[in-house]
C-alpha cells in the first residue's frame, strides 16, 4: 500500500499539473471506487469545478476545488489503497482497463484514477476534516517534536512496530517505513513502546524523519506495482529476508507482526528478555 512518500510524491506530481485547470466533467467506470457521495451527484458537482490546490494528509490526497468565488470550496479526497494511481494525460492517450474514473480537463488532458485491485476510493465532502479528524500528527511537521512522540509513547504497552502503524498515532507511515525506522534506530519490532528510554525514542523520532526525508527525495519505493513513477528508494531491510544487513552483514530475519510481515536485523536490533 503507498505511504507517506508515495502519496507526498503523487500529491506533488498532481498539483503541478492540476493547480488552476478545470475539470469539465467526470466519468465513473466503477462505481465503488466513488465512497460519497453518490455517483450523479459526484459527476455534477464536480462539472466545472477549479482545482485550486492538491496536497496531502496522513494517507489522502487532497484536492482543494471551488465553482467560483462567491461559493464555498469542497474537496475531493483520494485514498490509493493497494494499487491506486493517478496520471494527467493527454484525452487521446490509450485508456486502460483498469481506469476506474477519468476526470476530463478544459483543454484536452485527463486525471485518470488507475486501480487494478479495486481498493481504491474517492470521497468528495465539503471539509476534510470528515475523514481526516481521527488521524494523528504528521511526522514531517515542524510542529511535531521528540517531545510529542515521548509523550505519545508513554504508559503505551503495545508493541512499537504495530502502534508505528496505527494512523490514529502517527499519520502515513505504513509497513514499509516503520520497518525501516525501527532498524535505523536499531530497535526491535516487538519491543514495548513505553519500554524506550529516551535515547532511543529520541534515535526513532530523527529515524522516522529521515527516512521519510529520504524516501521523498527518491519519489517513493517502487515495489514492482508501478504507484509511483521512478520510485527510485531502496529499502535496508524491508522485502530483503536472507540478504545481509547493510549495517553489520547478519542475515535479515522476517516475522510476522500484528498480521503484518515484518523485517529486521537480530542483531542490530536485539531484543532483551526484559524489553520483551
Amino acid at each position: 500500500m503507498p505511504e507517506l512518500p508515495e502519496v507526498e510524491t503523487t500529491a506533488r506530481y498532481l498539483d503541478e499539473r492540476l493547480r488552476g485547470s478545470v475539470i469539465d466533467s467526470a466519468r465513473v467506470q466503477w462505481a465503488r471506487t466513488v465512497h460519497c457521495p453518490s455517483v450523479r451527484q459526484f459527476c455534477s458537482q464536480l462539472a466545472g469545478s477549479k482545482v485550486l490546490s492538491v496536497g496531502r494528509r496522513g494517507k489522502y490526497i487532497v484536492m482543494c476545488l471551488q465553482h467560483d468565488k462567491n461559493q464555498p470550496q469542497f474537496f475531493l479526497l483520494g485514498h490509493l489503497r493497494m494499487s491506486g494511481s493517478m496520471e494527467v494525460v493527454a484525452r487521446n492517450a490509450v485508456a486502460s482497463s483498469h481506469d476506474r474514473v477519468v476526470f476530463a480537463l478544459r483543454g484536452g488532458r485527463e486525471l485518470r484514477f488507475n486501480d487494478p485491485r479495486k481498493f481504491g476510493r474517492l470521497y468528495l465532502v465539503e471539509s476534510p476534516n470528515v475523514l481526516l479528524s481521527g488521524l494523528g500528527p504528521e511526522p514531517l511537521s515542524s510542529e511535531y517534536t521528540v517531545a510529542d512522540l515521548a509523550k505519545a509513547l508513554a504508559g503505551r504497552r503495545s508493541r512499537i512496530k504495530p502502534l508505528l502503524l496505527d494512523q490514529t498515532f502517527l499519520a502515513g507511515v505504513g509497513n514499509i517505513y516503520a520497518d525501516e525506522s525501527l532498524w535505523c534506530s536499531r530497535i526491535h519490532p516487538l519491543r514495548i513502546a513505553d519500554s524506550l528510554k529516551r535515547d532511543e525514542v529520541g534515535r526513532l523520532y530523527r529515524s522516522i524523519r529521515r527516512i521519510l526525508h529520504t524516501a521523498i527525495k527518491y519519489q517513493g519505493t517502487d515495489i514492482g506495482d508501478s504507484v509511483v513513477e521512478y520510485g527510485n528508494y531502496s529499502p535496508r531491510v524491508y522485502g530483503r529476508e536472507g540478504a545481509p544487513c547493510p549495517r553489520c552483514r547478519t542475515k535479515i530475519q522476517r516475522m510476522v507482526v500484528g498480521q503484518r510481515g515484518t523485517h529486521y536485523c537480530p542483531n542490530c536490533q536485539a531484543l532483551s528478555p526484559r524489553s520483551r
